[in-house]
């Protein structure tokens, strides 16, 4: 495995150069650090790749139906009339998204990325609303807003 020489400000140098309008648009971000070779080579039981196409399936039946008789097909097509009809956390999620946009600094298309993820997220949990809990998720899918 190759480990990382950089130092930190040779990093955040390199990630400066992706502007953050660019950034703003790309709905997930998120590191994924290199596989140990003992994990990819455990043998042990995960959740079943029929089980997870089910369960989108499920979840993209329910935007077709969401947004039947518009020319939106998914929750990331969205426009902000419709981010405010179907994308309102429960309380504790709304806690939560201030919180972490008046910390971070999100601009205003970061934090409708973020709901419009956690739509997402509550779709394949089949949860009718949005929770504190698919907020923290879609938050955690937006890592590079949190680099400074």
């Amino acid at each position: 495995m190759h480990l990382c020489s950089c130092t930190p400000l040779m990093i955040q140098r390199y990630r400066s150069r992706i502007s953050g309008p660019l950034l703003d648009r790309i709905d997930i971000h998120i590191e994924v650090p290199a596989v140990k070779y003992r994990d990819l080579t455990d043998h042990a039981d995960g959740e079943c790749s029929a089980v997870i196409a089910a369960r989108v399936a499920a979840s993209r039946e329910v935007q077709k139906a969401r947004f039947a008789g518009t020319k939106v097909r998914c929750n990331a097509q969205m426009t902000a009339r419709m981010i405010r009809q179907y994308c309102e956390p429960d309380p504790a999620g709304a806690r939560m998204l201030e919180l972490v946009t008046d910390r971070l600094g999100l601009s205003a298309r970061s934090y409708t990325r973020i709901l419009k993820v956690a739509r997402t997220v509550a779709d394949l949990d089949g949860s009718d609303g949005i929770k504190e809990n698919h907020i923290s998720e879609a938050i955690q899918y937006r890592s590079l807003d949190r680099k400074t």
